[in-house]
């Protein structure tokens, strides 16, 4: 019988939380994904409304909610067609959002 010699420097479970969110360092590089942040004046109030108000995705999303609810309930007959192709392609953009949403929640429930 045979025994074989195994020798490992690595530990036997190896993890690290990785939240690039909370790198100060604005424009930091994670392997090929580039997060560039943008400039703020205050990057810790960003951070702060990021962990206690919601991520961009998430802000964006309500007032685009709040904005719908507008378009369906306000006068539009005087618009320009310039602006009525705004609404118009803010709505659908919004219904795509609202089907991706749905396709991926009931995916994750599945």
């Amino acid at each position: 019988m045979t025994k074989s010699f195994q020798f490992s420097l690595a530990p036997d479970q190896l993890w690290q939380a990785i939240n690039p969110w909370s790198f100060y360092n604005q424009g930091a590089q994670l392997g090929f994904v580039n997060i560039n942040l943008g400039q703020t004046a205050h990057p810790e109030i960003e951070q702060k409304l990021l962990e206690e108000v919601g991520s961009y995705g998430k802000q964006l999303g309500r007032i685009g909610d709040a904005l719908e609810v507008l378009i369906d309930h306000v006068r539009l007959d005087d618009l320009t067609e310039a602006e009525t192709d705004a609404l118009a392609s803010l709505k659908g953009q919004l219904a795509d959002i609202r089907a991706v949403k749905r396709r991926e929640r009931s995916g994750a429930e599945g």
